[in-house]
């Protein structure tokens, strides 16, 4: 499109998490009027560490907002699995784009804080619970819990795995659960037992448990992780400490004492869910990113960095389409196949036999050698 009709579009997001912040940013230097409308009334983002990949780093260096994220981040060169007791599995470095060889890990509230951060003051507007979108072809009107109503020429549902935006327009079907929990605490590096030495993620698995250790040397933290099987699919769980220290039998006796030491306060105890792959993203002026597309189990790590792509994708779909009705076609086509591929390997279950199938994962193995 031509910077005059980008100038003239008008663009509201639902939903101010990662894809939401980053669709923001990278749409609005596009040169287009974006709002940002937040059911919150204040954004707080809950859990622990993540990896942001060498691709997502390159778009925000992209965007210019690179040093923003590298200021609250540590870079990691490698992953390593290991058994439950310790003994080495597999050891890789993060796979690089381009000049960009590291994985940022960063704790997950720095990250939101960073990306909102960066985006023009009044642009979010919080409080902004969507009720729901009516789609008329060239634009859009969403109407919102307290009455107000926002009309726009592209609407993008950026609203997470319960997507009020989906729902409505484009698969009503319900998130999925994986069969598993997500027990996730950041604690002090002093309370790691020696365990975390480098900025390197480490993971530890046995028994359907995996556990993760995440540095967060900028904060002299760590993120530690613990999935784990269980049938109860109720979306917050009530767990204790000793169902936690169950998960962890027979690992590493370090990792047992991390456990122990927890502070269930601090804990973010959740049923592992995701969704089936949605058909369709878009309608002419109405658009899906992030975990409202194509939600995915954290095996891969690749939720959040999925959502950056996401943002990035569209904003150059919209650059180089004739329209945005095109801009969105292309868009789910640059997007959607690997989002697919993605989701289908986060879901596969896998062990210790599987980790060279699945992991790092960018493609299950079979597909891989027919390249």
């Amino acid at each position: 499109m031509q910077s005059s009709d980008l100038n003239k579009l008008k663009i509201a997001i639902v939903g101010a998490g990662y894809g939401g912040a980053a669709a923001a940013k990278a749409l609005s230097l596009l040169g287009a009027d974006v709002t940002v409308h937040e059911q919150a009334n204040r954004i707080r983002e809950v859990g622990a560490g993540i990896g942001l990949r060498p691709a997502t780093m390159n778009r925000f260096r992209q965007w210019g907002i690179f040093d923003a994220i590298a200021e609250v981040s540590s870079p990691s060169e490698y992953f390593e699995i290991l058994t439950a007791t310790g003994d080495p599995i597999m050891k890789e470095a993060w796979p690089a784009e381009g000049e960009q060889t590291h994985t940022h890990l960063i704790h997950r509230g720095d990250f939101i804080e960073a990306l909102l951060g960066v985006l023009p003051e009044g642009m979010v507007r919080l409080g902004h619970r969507l009720q729901s979108v009516q789609d008329k072809g060239d634009s859009s009107v969403l109407t919102f819990a307290d009455g107000t109503t926002a009309e726009a020429d592209l609407v993008v549902g950026a609203d997470g795995i319960k997507s009020v935006v989906r729902q409505q327009l484009f698969s009503d079907r319900e998130p999925v659960f994986s069969g598993e929990h997500a027990y996730r605490a950041v604690i002090s590096a002093d309370d790691a037992h020696g365990m975390v030495t480098d900025d390197n993620l480490r993971m530890y698995i046995g028994r359907g448990t995996k556990v993760y250790l995440l540095p967060l040397r900028h904060r002299d933290q760590v993120s530690f992780d613990i999935t784990a099987l269980c049938p109860d699919g109720t979306w917050t769980p009530q767990v204790t400490k000793d169902d936690m220290l169950r998960t962890v039998e027979g690992f590493d006796e370090r990792l047992v004492a991390i456990t122990r030491g927890l502070d269930m306060d601090t804990v973010n105890i959740r049923a592992v869910y995701d969704i089936d792959p949605v058909d369709t993203w878009h309608s002419d002026s109405v658009v899906l990113v992030g975990d409202a597309a194509h939600s995915m189990l954290h095996h891969q790590g690749q939720g959040a960095n999925s959502a950056i792509e996401d943002a990035g994708a569209l904003a150059d779909a919209l650059r180089q389409a004739g329209s945005v009705k095109e801009a969105l076609a292309l868009y789910q086509a640059t997007r959607k196949p690997v989002t697919d591929q993605l989701q289908a390997i986060s879901r596969q279950g896998w062990s210790e036999d599987e980790i060279d199938d699945v992991f790092p994962g960018q493609k299950p193995a079979a597909a891989a050698t027919k390249e």
